[in-house]
């Protein structure tokens, strides 16, 4: 992908926040399950199958071990996080939620973390409620620990913010949730990519494979074993029944109650194949990758007049969403891809929180490991190029 040109440009990619690019090794292993080692999972004995099975098991173990869960058996393949949220919020609505409780969500969350929770509050007669933000993007804690009460039932928070790249303070928001008796759900899409992930004491978190350098189509839900035994399933079918009779289907125990049909099995492997691309680049070089981007373009950012970013907490990751006075941000990315530049513009999937800092639109840059110091700089100068054009 990186050496492509868009309009005659070389390719300067800067919306991993939106999507990643595949390292070969992903490719290849999609590729190579289709072309060379084909077969269904869990339903037959056959060799190729067999193989399937058991290169799919290993990614379940794998994915495991990468966000540090206790077991295999806690991790549900989804289509994304949407879909694993969406899970969440069907299946625990349905086995927990009752007429007058309360889920609280915040200020920052993607539509992914808000709409699944409107629905649910809306059938089950719960209330959703809001915890606030500040100027600069973080959590108030305080105003959190005032709406927890004993109606709290789920606290649904994403660990890094897409829009403001703040990083909350999962374990704490954790030990406030549990302290009342409530559940948490971490939207982690956005975190898996950037920073090692403990699920330690959550009781669910989601993140997707698109956005950890896999393929689409392919995400995780982590839960705890006695909730995930506890949820009725999601969606019913092949594969995730133990029996059926006329009078009765009984469910096979977690995860496959939950994974119902024939899987994305080639979108797996590709997982399997960004999470060793991951594990062989290492997390902490690519967390402190992305911080040195992350300072050297707001730095630069800030030098342009007119330039204004939102979100500037001090933990924050490699995500920049920033407006420039008199231009319009549909404008500046169709600018920049001119350039060869690829940006995010528009309500970035949080119009909610777009509307408290009073926008309906904005700029994002996110960076990834394959992003270098030359790309903010072309970005930079880009950009000067288009506010003088203005001017």
């Amino acid at each position: 992908m990186l050496q492509q040109k868009v309009h005659g440009k070389p390719l300067i990619y800067l919306d991993s926040a939106a999507t990643a690019l595949k390292p070969l090794a992903v490719i290849e292993a999609t590729s190579r399950y289709y072309a060379q080692e084909y077969g269904t999972v869990h339903r037959a004995i056959y060799a190729m199958a067999a193989h399937a099975t058991e290169n799919y098991s290993a990614v379940r173990e794998q994915v495991a071990r990468f966000i540090k869960a206790p077991s295999a058996d806690q991790i549900i393949f989804t289509k994304g996080t949407t879909e694993a949220i969406n899970l969440v919020a069907y299946s625990f609505g349905k086995a927990f939620i009752q007429p007058g409780d309360e889920v609280i969500i915040t200020e920052m969350e993607h539509h992914a973390n808000i709409v699944p929770w409107q629905q649910m509050c809306e059938e089950r007669g719960a209330h959703l409620r809001i915890a606030p933000i500040d100027e600069e993007g973080n959590l108030q804690i305080d105003a959190l620990a005032k709406l927890l009460n004993s109606r709290t039932k789920l606290v649904a928070v994403a660990h890094m913010s897409n829009v403001l790249g703040t990083i909350n303070p999962i374990p704490l928001i954790t030990e406030m949730a549990h302290a009342v008796g409530a559940k948490v759900l971490v939207d982690g899409a956005q975190a898996a990519a950037h920073m090692p992930i403990e699920v330690g004491d959550v009781d669910f978190y989601a993140f997707s494979g698109h956005k950890l350098f896999g393929p689409t189509g392919i995400g995780i839900l982590y839960g705890k074993k006695e909730l995930l035994e506890a949820l009725p399933p999601y969606q019913t079918g092949g594969d995730m029944i133990l029996a059926v009779s006329w009078e009765k289907t009984t469910f096979q125990a977690p995860p496959l109650k939950f994974e119902a049909g024939t899987p994305g099995i080639a979108a797996v492997m590709g997982l399997g194949a960004a999470l060793s691309f991951v594990e062989a680049v290492g997390m902490e070089a690519i967390e402190n990758h992305g911080k040195e981007l992350l300072d050297i373009a707001t730095e630069k950012l800030q030098a342009i007049p007119g330039v204004r970013i939102i979100g500037t907490a001090a933990h924050k990751g490699p995500i920049i969403t920033f407006t420039i006075d008199g231009i319009h941000p549909l404008d500046a990315a169709a600018f920049l891809d001119l350039k060869g530049i690829a940006i995010r513009s528009g309500h970035l999937c949080a119009q909610p929180l777009l509307r408290k800092f009073g926008l309906t639109a904005a700029m994002r840059l996110s960076l990834a490991p394959y992003n270098t110091a030359s790309d903010i700089t072309a970005f930079i100068e880009a950009l000067d190029h288009l506010t003088l054009q203005l001017k």
